[in-house]
């Protein structure tokens, strides 16, 4: 396994998730301060997972052609542009154009995700998602406790330029250090030159031509039975771990009486399991119970993690309370990674970008409608979303029973069709 390109990307998204960190607690009173009303409060935060699920196929499609390194550097570069929109964003338009500039930028991780499967072997990969993924779970350690700092300090300008900077760094970093790894990919001079000769242009679509061109590439990704498994476990799941994020936040303060404060602690502290799960222990447990198992329990302890949390006295939230949140991030250590992991392993190589794309298209989705739902569900009764939550990890759970049938055993595969199954 290349250590140094695992490097280089760790810092990618750390950085990534670590921006988006900063901002996001932010967010709901700095539009509120620049007069937004709830509803574009609501589409302020959703934008940025919608231009994830617009743009994270794109980018993995792209990174197929022309390479990973390309599409890498100007999603990068696009993020750090984006923050410095954050720091000057004086009206509502510029900060909904902040945070969807930023989704798009942060749309890479798909492209990131297919480099990791150009640099490692079936054996390594569940190992080299989970570094990655523990790259999420320290940037939302860093991030909020960086950002309110800033913020307290030096002002919501700083906030920005900050986050711009880091990220700027990144791409310096990514620039000199990050090699391309996908072999059969063009050159850039070559794809220009194929979108400037008109006999090689490109037809143009019209809108409803690019979703029906988007929706049969992702019926033809799911035309893989496994993989058709693996994406809509991928998107129960999610929904059902961002429908119960936002009410725990309401249900901490409002039933706990925590603090601001002792949120960002509870944050941080599943922050902290989730890393050190993924980054030092999900390699080892892979070697000894191989990736479907480890999906199966991960559902499973999430349930635990979930389902209870709203049942437990309001005096043992620092007690009880964090043996539930271990649970709770044990089984998100152990699915995401391990999702991506399998995902990679059950495609056909040369389109492991796209699919990839297509996968986080469909978290970034269930992204956009757990927080609605969530605070929705919360409003009629406030323990609805956490039961919604642990049905839908059942149902992942059941989902996750079907992978059994298909054998991934030794696969590094090189030629496989689309749609063609391992066992094939």
């Amino acid at each position: 396994m290349k250590r140094s390109p695992l490097a280089i990307l760790f810092l990618t998204v750390l950085l990534d998730l670590v921006g988006f960190g900063i901002v996001l607690p932010l967010l709901p009173t700095y539009a509120k301060d620049l007069g937004a009303s709830p509803f574009m409060i609501g589409l302020i935060t959703a934008i940025y997972s919608f231009m994830q699920f617009i743009f994270a196929p794109l980018w993995g499609k792209l990174s197929d052609h022309i390479g990973r390194r390309p599409v890498m550097l100007t999603s990068i570069f696009m993020a750090s542009v984006s923050y410095l929109f954050f720091a000057h964003a004086t009206t509502v338009f510029l900060l909904v154009l902040s945070r969807g500039l930023s989704g798009i930028g942060s749309a890479n991780i798909a492209a990131a995700q297919a480099y990791i499967t150009d640099v490692t072997d079936s054996k390594n990969r569940s190992r080299a998602m989970g570094i990655l993924g523990a790259a999420f779970g320290l940037g939302f350690v860093i991030g909020p406790l960086l950002g309110g700092t800033l913020k307290t300090n030096f002002g919501i300008e700083m906030v920005g330029y900050v986050a711009s900077g880091l990220i700027g760094i990144n791409f310096i970093l990514a620039f000199f250090f990050l090699l391309e790894t996908n072999r059969d990919a063009t050159t850039i001079r070559q794809a220009f030159n194929a979108l400037t000769d008109s006999s090689k242009r490109p037809q143009l679509h019209s809108l409803q031509e690019k979703a029906i061109i988007y929706f049969n590439g992702v019926r033809e990704a799911v035309s893989n039975p496994p993989v058709a498994l693996l994406m809509s476990s991928n998107f129960i799941y999610t929904l059902g771990i961002v429908n119960m994020q936002i009410a725990a936040i309401l249900l901490w303060k409002e039933y706990f009486n925590a603090t601001e404060q002792q949120t960002g602690y509870l944050f941080a502290y599943v922050g902290i399991v989730t890393a050190l799960v993924q980054a030092g222990l999900l390699g080892k447990l892979n070697k000894k119970f191989k990736e479907r198992p480890l999906y199966l329990w991960g559902n499973a302890v999430t349930f635990i993690g979930v389902f209870f949390i709203p049942f437990i006295p309001s005096t043992s939230l620092f007690s009880l309370g964090l043996v539930i949140l271990l649970f709770y991030a044990l089984g998100t250590s152990l699915v995401y990674p391990i999702n991506i992991s399998m995902l990679s392993l059950y495609s056909y190589k040369q389109k492991q970008g796209q699919i990839l794309g297509y996968n986080q298209s469909i978290n970034a989705l269930a992204r956009i409608l757990g927080p609605f739902s969530g605070s929705i569900l919360y409003g009629i009764y406030p323990q609805i979303p956490f039961i919604v939550a642990g049905v839908l990890t059942v149902i992942g759970t059941i989902i996750s029973l079907g992978l059994f049938r298909y054998n991934i055993d030794a696969l590094d595969r090189q030629t496989e069709q689309p749609g063609e199954s391992p066992d094939g």
